[in-house]
C-alpha cells in the first residue's frame, strides 16, 4: 500500500488534470471517483494512447477481414463455379457470424470484462484467416468467413469500450474523437488490403493470379498475431469497468500502470450505490425512457450507413470496371485511390471535428453528401464519355468522403457514447447486431440487384442515407463532450435513494 500523503478526489476534470500532473497520490472511494480521473485524461507519457492504438488495431482487423474478399470474389466464383446466390452466401457469411458475435460479445464485454473478450477475438481472427486462405471449397470458405465474422462481432463492442473508457470526456482527443478514430483505422485497413492486392498482383505469375485471394485472406492472421504478442506489455482492463465491479484496488493498479496516476484506495464507511451489473435484461434497459430515442437513432444511423457503404465498397471493383472497361490493375489502383483520397481523408476530418462540431452536425452533412452523390450516379447510369466517367468517379468519391467524416465516423460515436460503462457493451452489441443484419442483407442482395438493375441499383442504395437523415432531424442527440458515464452513478444513487425511502 502507498504511504505518501493523499489528497481528496477532485470535483471537476480541470482539478483532476492538475492533481494528475502533481506527485501527490489521489484518493478514490468509489467507481465514480475512478470515472472522474479517466474523464480528466491520462498523464503525459502514460500508456493510455497505446491502449487506444491497440484497440484501433482490432478495428483494423475487422475492416481488413470484411474487405479482403471484395476483389477476389470473381476469382472465387470462377474457381468454385458459384451461382449468383452462392456468391451472395459466401460474401455474406462473415456478416452472419458478426450478427451472432455482436449479440454475445456485447453481453460478455459487460459481464467478464473488456480484456478477456478482446484477447479471445484475436484468436478467432488467426484461426479463421488461415482456414479461409486454405479453403478447398466454397463450404469451407463460407464456414471460415462465418467464424471470422464471429470474431468481428466480438471485437467491435470491446474495441469501442476501450476507445471510450481510455479517453477524456472533453477537449482535444476526447471520447468522441477517439471513437471516431475507428473510421480512418477502417479505411487504412481497406487501403492496406488493396495495397497488398496490388503488390501480389505485381509479383505473382499470371497463371497463379487465382491464388491472390487466398494470400489476401490469410494475411489477416498477421496483425492479429502481432496484437497477441504485445498484449501483456500494454493492454489492460478498463479501470472504470473494474471499479464498477467493486474492484477499486484493481482499478487503482490500472490507473497507475496505464494513466500514470498514483492512486490510494480509501474504502468509505457509508453505503455506496453500485452501477447496474451485466445482465441479459439490460437489453431491455436500452429501450427505457432515458435510452429509447438514443437507441433508435444509433440503430438507424448504423444500419443505413452499413447498408449503403457495404454495397458501395463491395461493388467498387465491379463498378469501376464497368466505368473504365479496363483490366484488373486499373480497378485495383482506382479502388485504392478512392479509399485513400476520399474515405480515409474524410475519416481524419471526422476525428478532428468531433470535439468542436460534434457528431450530429457532421453526420447530417455526411448523409446529405451521400444522398446527393447516389442520386447523381443513378442519373448518370453507365457513363458513355470521358467527362461523365470523371463525374461518376468523383461522385463515388463524394459518397466515400461523406461516409468518412459523417456516418462512418459517428455511427460508432452514437452506438458507444449513448450509454454509460455498465451498458456500453450491450449497447454496442445490440447496435452491431442490427448493423450486421443490414450488412448481410446488403452483401447478399447487391450481386443480385446489380445483375438485375445495373446502375439503377443506386436508386435503391439512396434510400439508406435519406432514411437516416429524416431520423436525425427528428432526434437531435449530441453525444460529443457529454459525461455519459456519469449516468451510471446518477441512476445508482437514484435507486439507492428510492430504496432508502421505501425502507423508511
Amino acid at each position: 500500500m502507498l504511504t505518501m500523503s493523499t489528497v481528496a478526489i477532485p470535483s471537476s476534470p480541470a482539478d483532476a488534470s492538475t492533481q494528475q500532473a502533481s506527485a501527490a497520490p489521489v484518493t478514490i472511494r468509489s467507481a465514480q471517483d475512478v470515472s472522474r480521473i479517466v474523464n480528466a485524461g491520462a498523464a503525459e507519457g502514460s500508456n493510455a494512447r497505446i491502449v487506444i492504438a491497440i484497440a484501433l488495431g482490432g478495428v483494423f482487423l475487422d475492416a481488413y477481414d470484411l474487405t479482403s474478399l471484395a476483389y477476389g470474389i470473381k476469382d472465387i466464383a470462377k474457381q468454385f463455379a458459384l451461382t449468383p446466390v452462392q456468391v451472395g452466401f459466401v460474401s455474406s457469411a462473415i456478416t452472419f457470424g458478426a450478427i451472432l458475435g455482436a449479440l454475445f460479445g456485447g453481453y460478455l464485454t459487460d459481464r467478464i470484462g473488456r480484456y478477456r473478450v478482446f484477447m479471445a477475438d484475436m484468436l478467432f481472427f488467426v484461426v479463421a484467416a488461415i482456414a479461409a486462405g486454405l479453403a478447398p471449397n466454397a463450404w469451407v470458405l463460407g464456414a471460415a468467413r462465418f467464424l471470422m465474422g464471429f470474431g468481428v462481432g466480438l471485437d467491435l463492442p470491446v474495441a469501442m469500450a476501450f476507445l471510450a473508457e481510455f479517453s477524456r470526456v472533453a477537449g482535444k482527443g476526447n471520447k468522441a474523437a477517439s471513437v471516431a478514430a475507428w473510421c480512418p483505422a477502417w479505411y487504412a485497413a481497406t487501403s492496406t488490403c488493396y495495397l497488398l492486392i496490388l503488390g501480389l498482383y505485381a509479383v505473382l505469375p499470371e497463371h497463379h493470379l487465382g491464388w491472390l485471394w487466398r494470400f489476401t485472406l490469410a494475411f489477416g492472421a498477421v496483425p492479429a498475431i502481432v496484437i497477441i504478442l504485445v498484449r501483456s506489455r500494454y493492454i489492460s482492463e478498463s479501470p472504470v469497468w473494474a471499479a464498477n465491479q467493486g474492484d477499486l484496488e484493481g482499478a487503482a493498479r490500472i490507473l497507475k500502470r496505464t494513466w500514470g496516476v498514483d492512486v490510494v484506495v480509501e474504502r468509505s464507511t457509508a453505503a455506496v450505490a453500485q452501477p447496474r451489473r451485466a445482465s441479459w435484461r439490460n437489453y431491455g434497459v436500452l429501450f427505457n425512457a432515458t435510452y429509447r430515442k438514443r437507441t433508435i437513432l444509433a440503430a438507424v444511423i448504423g444500419s443505413a450507413s452499413s447498408f449503403g457503404y457495404n454495397a458501395i465498397i463491395f461493388g467498387l471493383p465491379v463498378i469501376i470496371t464497368s466505368f473504365f472497361a479496363q483490366g484488373p490493375l486499373t480497378t485495383i489502383v482506382a479502388s485504392l485511390a478512392l479509399n485513400l483520397v476520399f474515405a480515409f481523408v474524410g475519416g481524419l476530418i471526422g476525428v478532428r471535428t468531433a470535439p468542436t462540431d460534434g457528431a450530429w452536425k457532421m453526420t447530417v452533412l455526411g448523409h446529405s453528401l451521400q444522398f446527393a452523390s447516389l442520386i447523381g450516379l443513378a442519373l448518370i447510369g453507365k457513363p458513355s464519355g470521358g467527362v461523365l466517367v470523371v463525374v461518376a468517379i468523383l461522385l463515388l468519391g463524394g459518397y466515400l468522403f461523406g461516409q468518412g467524416f459523417g456516418p462512418g465516423s459517428h455511427s460508432m460515436t452514437y452506438a458507444s457514447l449513448s450509454y454509460p460503462t455498465s451498458l456500453r457493451g450491450i449497447g454496442v452489441g445490440f447496435n452491431q447486431t442490427l448493423v450486421r443484419t443490414a450488412s448481410t442483407v446488403s452483401l447478399f442482395l447487391f450481386p443480385v440487384l446489380a445483375a438485375a438493375l445495373g446502375t439503377k441499383v443506386f436508386w435503391v442504395i439512396a434510400i439508406a442515407p435519406l432514411t437516416s437523415l429524416l431520423v436525425l432531424l427528428a432526434i437531435r442527440w449530441e453525444p460529443s463532450g457529454y459525461d455519459i458515464d456519469g449516468e451510471d452513478y446518477r441512476d445508482a444513487n437514484a435507486d439507492a435513494n428510492i430504496g432508502q425511502r421505501l425502507s423508511a
